[in-house]
């Protein structure tokens, strides 16, 4: 996961949320820090996605493949 989807994926899953729990929310997962202390500390994007899913209950079904773009069609 890239940190452009990673952003993605918190913005289409979260909405408004997002920004919140990106600094207030620790996450134990990833060494007791919130996602953006995390990504900043250079932990793989999909390593704190799945961190901060896990966190806050979102369903299996929604956590992998999210935040990519649909592919361009010609």
């Amino acid at each position: 996961m890239r940190r452009s989807e990673f952003d993605r994926a918190v913005a289409d899953e979260f909405g408004a949320r997002g920004g919140p729990l990106m600094t207030d929310l620790v996450l134990s997962a990833v060494g007791g820090r919130t996602p953006a202390e995390a990504l900043a500390a250079g932990v793989d994007p999909r390593e704190v996605w799945l961190a901060l899913c896990a966190e806050t209950d979102v369903p299996p079904e929604r956590r992998y493949g999210v935040g990519r773009l649909d592919p361009r069609r010609r």
